[in-house]
């Protein structure tokens, strides 16, 4: 290992850890004098029809997030059938946001295709393409959001919005610079670790920017639904685009007190402190903690099966 090497690891460790300790600190000083019977009274004033309408968005989010693993399905050239790939994929989407990425997206994935006999060098594509599908329209909406000017962030703040426009520029170039070469460039396919890597045509890179990036509007969409009248919509989905990247380089499963901090700190000027966690905790509630419940079911489901397959197949073998 490198020099450079290590001292990068270090550097993020460190900043990692700068991040545990600092977003404690941050939603202890923003909810230090918080009303509780406020939550309280805004998170039993949801009608039926507003926490339904919620549950909605989420079943479409969930339903485009597992469609990622059918591009991988065309990307490979795999077999397996849709009826296979959806639940698959939805349990390990539903696990990865609740429980990170090494939980549901890596692991759970490598075990339930295997199951089902993909090899792992076909399994790694589907994951990377669908980490690309993710950040690829990541890129997208949070880069147009930010060279706009969205959302507006508090003085003091050292980056500022020039630095945020910045930012966001230097997204839309790397989304821009992945689709060109998708269109034109005339190397197509590279060798890393073993691991053979294939730019996919312009068409499905499109469509990856397109699905990624409606994705993460669904998801904004959620909250935006479970807050009162105030912040416009680009405002709230732009505030969650700076609460899952600050959620990423914390490695905090779920984001768990990151996205509270953020939307408290950049929101605290529209609404009411426990009016915002209200929302905040239903959008918990509704987007993460019912599809890893419904996911837990279903992969016992997937396990069983697995499980009856192989029975039958070894007992094929025998006789």
């Amino acid at each position: 290992m490198s020099k450079q090497h290590k001292h990068w690891r270090r550097a993020r460790q460190a900043l990692t850890l700068a991040f545990f300790i600092l977003v404690p600190v941050l939603l202890f000083s923003v909810l230090k004098n918080l009303d509780w019977q406020e939550v309280y009274q805004a998170l039993a004033s949801y009608r039926w029809s507003t926490l339904a309408m919620a549950a909605g968005v989420t079943l479409c989010s969930f339903a485009l997030f597992s469609s990622f693993d059918l591009l991988g399905r065309y990307y490979t050239g795999h077999h397996l059938p849709a009826r296979r790939v959806l639940p698959l994929a939805f349990v390990c989407y539903a696990f990865n946001l609740n429980l990170s990425a090494w939980v549901g997206g890596i692991a759970l994935r490598y075990r339930l295709y295997s199951r089902l006999g993909l090899k792992v060098a076909t399994i790694t594509r589907i994951l990377s393409l669908g980490l690309l599908t993710n950040w690829a329209g990541y890129f997208a909406v949070a880069g147009g959001l930010f060279v706009c000017g969205l959302p507006k962030l508090p003085a003091g703040m050292e980056i500022g919005n020039t630095g945020l426009r910045l930012i966001g520029a230097a997204l839309l170039l790397t989304v821009m610079a992945y689709l060109l070469a998708c269109a034109f460039a005339t190397r197509r396919t590279w060798h890393f670790r073993k691991q053979q890597i294939t730019l996919p045509g312009i068409r499905l890179a499109a469509l990856q920017v397109v699905m990624g990036a409606l994705n993460w509007s669904l998801m904004a969409l959620v909250v935006f639904i479970l807050l009162p009248q105030g912040a416009s919509y680009p405002t709230v989905l732009a505030v969650l685009m700076i609460s899952s990247i600050a959620g990423v380089i914390t490695h905090i499963p779920a984001g768990l007190g990151v996205l509270e901090t953020v939307f408290l700190t950049l929101l605290h000027a529209t609404y009411g402190k426990g009016t915002l966690l209200a929302a905040l905790i239903g959008y918990r509630a509704i987007y993460f903690l019912l599809p890893l419940l419904v996911a837990t079911l279903a992969y016992l489901i997937l396990e069983r099966l697995a499980s009856q397959r192989a029975s039958g197949e070894s007992s094929q073998t025998t006789g």
